[in-house]
Parts: structure tokens; sequence; C-alpha cells
């Protein structure tokens, strides 16, 4: 079926090209183009990430060792990195938002079905945001301390498939708490998030949506117990109170009654303390959504270990942007060619092995099956015979 195309085209074919050419009109990107379109641009980052490329002049001597073979995924214009480093500063970078927008809607369709690992009727999603350091001298728009500079990548998680249904890019020092002004969230859906997302007055716009939450509650908080609900102890539970908020400020921000939930961690010997407005769920349960956060550390953490998020090829936020969406598109393509191919590794193990065999000639699940084959004949050789003389 794929006789002929390299791993590198497979892969960029579950793109479809129809939503990236209107993505271009839309943004005029390829207005008084002559010889470097936004597909090249896009062919070129999306190397740079599976490939991982440093640095402009690392892209532009990879990419001049495999013409022959970049032409056969659409690629015409003449590689440079001069000419790359213009399009990426030039270039609106909602080109690439949108690319990567159209891969989210495919990818959540396929992992619908996936379950969860906690036991919820509704849709789960994580919120959080991780921060990229940058120099000040060299980015100077991106405002966090007065000693270095930094982005922040906020993301919206689905936790069926760990696929981001959101992300905004913003300078370091955009508090998290604002994001929830502009985040979409799906009535009916549970979102759990950390305690810098605790602004009550947000929160209970949260909850007239209508839509749930879990989040961590601070030491400080001042509430009245209204009533409390017998707990299994053995299962961590600590304690499950109804609570009304007794702040001036969080009683007028917040009206409504909460559910507050105590938890004590015994693997890391802490105690955690949860609001909630889901009555709905058990408390353990309501535990259990919160550790499923986790998930979306980590995709930070894949992320930022196996793609080019942490040294970027250009200094403009434009730049930035560009780079760190087409970081988004790369782990949404793998995604959705593990789950539309029935791929069996991790979306890390099959990262490693395309990344090794982009201009391979051989259909993807040829060479995944080969790889784990291998493996596991390594594994049987390393073991002792037990009745080996």
């Amino acid at each position: 079926m794929n006789a002929g195309k390299t791993v590198f085209a497979q892969l960029l074919a579950h793109l479809p090209r129809h939503e990236f050419r209107r993505a271009v009109a839309r943004h005029r990107g390829n207005y008084r183009v002559r010889s470097f379109s936004c597909w090249d641009q896009f062919i070129a980052m999306a190397f740079a990430q599976l490939s991982g490329r440093e640095s402009l002049r690392d892209i532009e001597a990879c990419l001049s060792s495999h013409r022959e073979k970049l032409y056969h995924v659409g690629m015409r214009g003449k590689i440079s990195r001069s000419t790359l480093a213009e399009a990426n500063e030039r270039r609106d970078f909602r080109i690439y938002e949108e690319a990567g927008y159209s891969l989210i809607r495919t990818a959540r369709k396929l992992y619908q079905t996936e379950e969860l690992a906690v036991e919820l009727d509704r849709s789960l999603y994580a919120l959080d945001s991780t921060t990229i350091d940058l120099c000040l001298s060299l980015f100077p728009w991106a405002t966090f301390r007065k000693t270095k500079s930094a982005v922040k990548m906020h993301t919206l998680l689905d936790l069926r498939g760990s696929i981001p249904t959101f992300v905004g890019l913003t300078s370091g020092a955009v508090h998290d708490v604002h994001f929830l002004d502009v985040v979409p969230l799906e009535e009916e859906s549970v979102v759990t998030m950390d305690r810098g997302y605790l602004d009550f007055e947000r929160l209970y716009a949260v909850h007239r949506l209508p839509a749930f939450f879990v989040i961590r509650a601070k030491r400080n908080l001042r509430f009245r117990r209204l009533s409390s609900s017998p707990v299994d102890k053995t299962c961590g539970v600590r304690v499950d109170q109804i609570i009304a908020l007794m702040g001036t400020r969080s009683r007028k921000d917040y009206p409504e009654s909460l559910r507050r939930v105590a938890f004590y961690d015994m693997k890391n010997h802490r105690r955690l303390v949860f609001l909630t407005n889901l009555f709905t769920v058990s408390p353990k349960t309501v535990a259990d959504i919160y550790k499923q956060r986790w998930q979306v550390e980590l995709f930070f953490k894949w992320i930022k270990g196996h793609l080019r998020i942490k040294s970027f090829y250009g200094t403009s936020a434009n730049a930035v942007k560009t780079q760190v969406w087409v970081a988004v598109i790369v782990y949404l393509l793998v995604a959705i060619a593990k789950k539309r191919l029935k791929l069996q590794p991790s979306l890390h193990t099959l990262l490693q092995i395309v990344e090794v065999n982009l201009f391979e000639k051989t259909d993807i699940i040829q060479l995944v099956t080969k790889a784990l084959r291998q493996e596991i004949m390594t594994e049987t050789a390393n073991q002792l015979n037990l009745f080996g003389s």
C-alpha cells in the first residue's frame, strides 16, 4: 500500500492537505512567495522536530543531503537557512495553529472510545501549563522576570488518549488563572486543575456553564461545614464534606455550596484537600480524578523531551509560536498514525522508531513489527538458560 513511500511521507499523509491549503489561503501565507511555500516551510520544520535538529544550519545541511527524497513529500523550494528563518519570522503562525486544530478534531474522534482510568461517565480534561525558559536579551518580548524571559504553553488535555484539545501560548508573566477566561470547556465535562487555578469567581463561571471541576484547595481556605458523609479510610479518604465559603470575597464570588474531600496519599505520605462541584461520585473517585491531572505533566515531559521546543530557530514571537505549533502537529501525527494503524508501541517508542527511519521506504506497520520482533529476540537472547550445560 505504501510501496515507494518514505516513512516521513507516510506520516505526513495523515495531515489533510486541503485543510492546510485553506489555512494558508486564509492568512495569505503564500502571498508573493516564489520558491519556498508554506508547505515547504512546514516540511522543513516537521523534519527538524522528528530528526532532532538543533539549528537552522543543521536543518539546511540535513535537508540538502535528502533533496531527492524530499521531492516526493511535496517539497519544491530551495533549502536555505536564511529563507527558512525569514519564513518563520514573517508567515503567520496561525496557519500552523489552524492545521493543528484540524488534527486535534481528527485525533479526538479516533480516541473517543478510549477508556478512562477512573469510573466516570463524562468527558475528563486536565488543565495546566509549562514554562519554557528563554534568554532575556534574545526574547525581550517574552516578559517573565527581571533577569530572564519565558513563554508559557497552556494546555487543556483530553484524558481519553492524552490529546491536547486547546493550546495557548503567552509570555511567562501571564498567570495561569487568566487562562480560565479563554479555555473552551465542554458542557457537563469534568476538568481537573492544580491550585494555581483557584479563583472562585472563575470557578463559579465554570459551574454555571455548566461543567465540573476538581481542584486542590489552599491551606488558608475559610469555610463552614454544612454536612459530612461517612468515609472508608482504608482507601485513603479522610473527609467528605459539604461546605460554604466564609471569606467575604470568596462567598460573593462563589455563593453556592462546595464539596471538600481530604485524601491521604499513602505512597508519598502527604495529605491532599480537594474542592469540587461534583457531588454524584464517590470521594475516592474525586481523588482519582485529580490523580489523572498528572497525564498533562507527562504530556509536557514527553513533548519537551522528544520534540524541539526548548531551543528555538527564531527569536520573534511568531517564530516561537510557529515552532511550538509544528511540535504539537508532529505529536498529533504520531498519535493519529498509532491509532489508525493499530500500532502497539507507546508514543515514545514509536517516535524513536520513526526518527531513525524517516527516509526508509518501508511500510510503517512492517517497520514497527520488525523493530518489536528484534526487541523481543534481544530480550530472549539475554535471558539465562536454566537447563544449559
